[in-house]
């Protein structure tokens, strides 16, 4: 590990920290901004990957726990908890009844696609200022 360090330079922690600041700032913005819908970061963030998984419409609790980076049960209780608010439905697998699928409802569908627009707008505004950093090793 103390070579890594040794490859780094100071322009290397500049842009790391450049880097760390802006993904910062979306994540505040994007806490902002799902507050103001009424759900939370991690709500929206479901409903996200849900309607952006590929080639379908909907994702299994498996899938999602993946996409969160997060452990299943946690999953099933954010669904749970995303059913209550009637933003989602779980409907077992017609292939695998073992899998639960998760699809979004029309409230949830609503939310997302305005959540959608002003992150789109977001990212647009910084783009350029949002680079990943080039570390030489």
């Amino acid at each position: 590990m103390k070579e890594a360090f040794r490859a780094l330079n100071k322009e290397n922690f500049e842009q790391l920290s450049e880097f760390r600041y802006q993904m910062r700032r979306f994540e505040r913005f994007s806490e902002q901004a799902t507050q103001d819908e009424g759900i939370t970061p991690l709500q929206y963030l479901l409903l996200l990957h849900i309607k952006g998984y590929p080639d379908r419409d909907w994702a299994t609790i498996g899938e999602l726990a993946e996409r969160l980076q997060a452990q299943h049960h946690g999953v099933v209780a954010l669904v749970s908890r995303c059913e209550a608010l009637d933003l989602v439905r779980r409907k077992s697998s017609v292939v695998d009844r073992r899998q639960v699928e998760v699809h979004l409802l029309n409230t949830g569908e609503k939310i997302l696609a305005r959540l959608a627009e002003l992150h789109q707008a977001e990212l647009k505004s910084l783009s350029g200022s949002f680079r990943v950093p080039q570390v030489d090793f």
